[in-house]
């Protein structure tokens, strides 16, 4: 009874918003058919005629103190007398609340609305109050400043010329005579500093030397600190020494407490046949059988060979702490190399190629998240098959890596026209989607960097060699459902070839060159016409945005 009178209790009605146990679905004649069978409007009626409102005197003087002078910001006396006082300045009539023994009874809500609209006003004017403190201090620091900078000012001017004075009048002699004195003045103060510091640096590295030895020398003082005492606790029950309990506490109390208890036992019934050596075989058995035990246990609880299986089991006793860490980590080692023996050839380059797309897009391009999903196929283009493109793959004769169709942003006006996106061992392709005729044919050994936005788009620009063939147009500009992929296999296929790591710059804001201008390529937000389409327009000769949605 005492444990219930101490806590706060509350009756919970359960309503049902409908009967097919479904999200989202409200039927209103189930709910009040619930309200009134439950009697929840009798309950509000009743509870509206006694006192709405009920608080301790401590958290309602803590909440409302500084709506009166007398209790902020401190009230000293006790929480009642400083809620009676804070009442009395605010001229709350008295049959709006009532005081308890430990509580305040507000009967009307408006009442404590009221209060809440004055504590929210009085928060307000404490705020500007302290605006004003700080802006006046923050003022009278400016104005200490700029004052001490002033007299700085002048104290150097003035010093500045009386120097120039003074070496005007001095003759052309004494000016030699000062710069050979200064000179040597500086050489000495040099050789002085270069002393003094490399007297600094070996005082401290013999502290630190002297340090690393004398925290050698303490852990090893309590390494043997704790075995003797280890050895002293096992010995002590060995010849049935009545010690004080505190020989129970030590580096390994719960082994210890074991051993001991079962010395305790083994000594009552064969003490008659112990030896001088016994207490060292029943130790060296007993911890043998624990580490059976603990190796036959961890046999039948062993988890899964899922690598993302995080379970496993709990250690049973605590000096066994890292060999139970080190077992974790041993057999999730094996299980991963289980799972990557399973993989083909095929499989393995698939995921080397996912694997170096999350090492350069994640937590950079916003696109890179829906990508992970989407297996990456290379050749979204049977060109083998569709006898349109015949003239187009008798051309190449080298392995293509990627077929697709991409657009291209024309560097005039920012509009799209459709392209065949061809990625080979040595070459980069585009070719007319309707023809089938190539169009431009670029080395890889002149890419020079990738350039993208870090939002949900799939524009990017191919950065070409200054001076190179195929630069004389400018770079390109394209747009692609399958950034990712494309950026991925053209930035492993240069490595590859060129031995060289291909540049891929992520920034909202990137310049390219068309032609014989550099244009910057802006990524901004907005709403668009044609659904999430992004839309590409030319601004002026310096600038072309992209309006992503």
């Amino acid at each position: 009874m005492k444990n219930l009178q101490t806590k706060n209790p509350n009756y919970i009605r359960c309503i049902k918003p409908n009967d097919k146990k479904a999200a989202h679905i409200f039927n209103e004649a189930l709910v009040c058919h619930q309200i009134r069978y439950l009697g929840l409007l009798e309950n509000v009626r009743v509870r509206r005629a006694g006192y709405a409102f009920r608080q301790a005197y401590e958290p309602c003087l803590e909440r409302y103190k500084m709506l009166c002078k007398q209790t902020w910001p401190h009230w000293k006396g006790p929480a009642r007398s400083g809620v009676e006082v804070l009442f009395n300045e605010l001229e709350i009539p008295v049959e709006e609340y009532s005081f308890g023994r430990s509580k305040i009874f507000i009967r009307n809500p408006r009442t404590l609305f009221k209060l809440e609209d004055l504590r929210k006003q009085r928060l307000e004017d404490l705020a500007t109050l302290i605006q004003k403190i700080y802006r006046g201090w923050k003022c009278r620091t400016h104005f200490l400043l700029m004052k001490k900078s002033q007299v700085v000012i002048a104290a150097w001017y003035r010093r500045y010329a009386q120097q120039k004075r003074y070496q005007q009048i001095k003759s052309s002699a004494l000016v030699i005579q000062s710069y050979i004195r200064g000179w040597k003045a500086r050489k000495i103060l040099r050789e002085l500093k270069h002393q003094k510091r490399c007297q600094e640096a070996v005082t401290t590295i013999a502290a630190y030397w002297h340090g690393t030895q004398a925290r050698r020398e303490l852990r090893r003082l309590k390494e043997e600190a704790r075995n003797k005492h280890a050895i002293a606790v096992i010995w002590a029950y060995w010849l049935g020494s009545k010690r004080d309990v505190s020989l129970w506490t030590g580096a390994h109390h719960t082994l210890t407490m074991i051993i001991c208890l079962f010395f305790l036992k083994v000594r009552r019934e064969y003490r008659k046949f112990f030896r001088a050596n016994a207490g060292k075989k029943i130790y060296e058995f007993t911890l043998q059988r624990i580490v059976q035990k603990y190796f036959l246990e961890m046999k039948n609880k062993m988890p899964s060979l899922s690598p993302i299986d995080k379970n496993w089991p709990s250690r049973p006793y605590l000096f066994l702490d890292s060999t139970h860490k080190e077992l974790k980590r041993i057999f999730h080692l094996w299980r991963c190399k289980k799972y990557r023996d399973q993989f083909t050839d095929q499989q393995k380059l698939i995921y080397e190629e996912k694997l170096e797309a999350s090492e350069l897009f994640k937590d950079k391009k916003a696109l890179y998240p829906s990508s992970v999903g989407q297996p990456f196929q290379g050749a979204y283009l049977e060109i083998n098959k569709n006898p349109k493109y015949k003239k187009l793959k008798d051309a190449i004769e080298e392995k293509i890596i990627i077929a697709e169709v991409v657009n291209k942003i024309n560097r005039a006006n920012g509009k799209s026209t459709s392209r065949i996106f061809l990625l080979t061992n040595n070459n980069l392709l585009l070719a007319d989607q309707k023809s089938g005729q190539i169009k431009s044919e670029v080395p890889l050994v002149d890419v020079t960097k990738v350039s993208m936005s870090s939002q949900n788009d799939g524009f990017f620009a191919v950065h070409l060699k200054e001076g190179s063939e195929a630069a004389s147009k400018g770079d390109f500009l394209f747009s692609s459902d399958h950034l990712i992929e494309m950026a991925t296999k053209l930035y492993r296929t240069t490595l590859s070839q060129t031995k060289q790591k291909l540049n891929i710059e992520i920034s909202d804001e990137f310049l390219v060159q068309f032609r014989q201008d550099k244009v910057c390529v802006k990524f901004i937000q907005g709403n668009q016409k044609n659904g999430s389409v992004p839309t590409c327009k030319r601004k002026n000769n310096r600038l072309l945005e992209v309006a992503v949605p």
